[in-house]
């Protein structure tokens, strides 16, 4: 178990770690079709986009939950 003061760094390594599996293996089915290798080539492409999306989630995600607060409507208490 981890500490909660590492909270949203695990909820961005989990979070970009399915987003990009499920976005790679669409990409890598669309471009390669159900090819011999197609296990291979979607591992591949999944980790090479996982590298890039975990610190992309850590910096995106405070300036999304940011946006949602001013997007949502504030209910009284």
């Amino acid at each position: 178990m981890f500490p909660s003061k590492y909270a949203p760094m695990l909820f961005g390594l989990i979070l970009s770690g399915l987003m990009s599996f499920l976005v790679s293996g669409i990409a890598t089915f669309r471009a390669t079709g159900l090819v011999t290798n197609f296990l291979g080539l979607w591992v591949g492409a999944w980790l090479t986009a996982w590298l890039f999306a975990f610190p992309v989630v850590l910096v995106v995600a405070p300036m999304a939950r940011r946006a949602v607060q001013l997007l949502i409507k504030k209910e009284p208490a």
